[in-house]
């Protein structure tokens, strides 16, 4: 058995300002580092043999805060885009809720979470899961069947994609799912890869609201 943690990075100075962010690298603000530093205390029992983040300074940051909370040094860590955040395009810097205002609640939500609706000139959440699964089957998953824990702090949409394949969302229902800044699922996977157990623990108050 293995563990597999997934964490959403902290409150950004973007989500502070409820605009669009990503793949622009902006900072974690206060806020945060302490959304991180909570995940942290809720996986400091665990023993993390590896840690993989995207290449975007929020998640990495995330990641930084976790570790000095669980005391661990020269954690072998991956950064790799192919986790980092839905590309949002057009609308990238733009205030979400102006963009609701100026084109309605119904579009809207498709842009935000449906499927395989594209923002323009950006990505849809399935061309996030068509990067992030095969990336999972490939270097993740070969490592949770052989019994190491792993750590993966990201981004919404990035870990979105991961939670409709490890908990087979259909692709209608996913839009309901909401993955909380500083938001920590935990999922114990068995020799075959398979879930057989999992728990979330939420440090947001603000869920579903930045």
């Amino acid at each position: 058995m293995s563990y597999f943690i997934l964490v959403r990075h902290g409150t950004s100075e973007w989500n502070a300002k409820g605009l669009w962010t990503g793949w622009t690298d902006v900072n974690l603000n206060h806020q945060g580092r302490e959304q991180a530093r909570q995940a942290g205390e809720s996986i400091k029992d665990i023993k993390i043999d590896k840690a993989y983040t995207s290449d975007l300074k929020r998640a990495q940051q995330t990641l930084e805060e976790i570790l000095k909370v669980i005391k661990v040094n020269n954690l072998p860590t991956v950064i790799t885009p192919a986790i980092k955040e839905r590309n949002y395009g057009d609308l990238s810097g733009k205030n979400k809720w102006k963009i609701k205002e100026q084109y309605g609640e119904e579009q809207f939500m498709k842009w935000r979470r449906s499927w395989d609706i594209r923002v323009p000139n950006g990505e849809s959440l399935k061309d996030v899961y068509a990067r992030v699964i095969p990336y999972y089957k490939k270097h993740l998953l070969p490592e949770l069947k052989s019994g190491k824990n792993i750590l993966v702090a990201a981004h919404g949409n990035s870990l979105r994609a991961l939670v409709k394949y490890l908990d087979h969302i259909s692709d209608k229902d996913i839009s309901k799912l909401e993955f909380g800044l500083g938001e920590v699922y935990f999922y114990t996977i068995d020799g075959q890869g398979k879930v057989v157990a999992k728990e979330i623990q939420s440090v947001n108050p603000m869920k579903g609201k930045i």
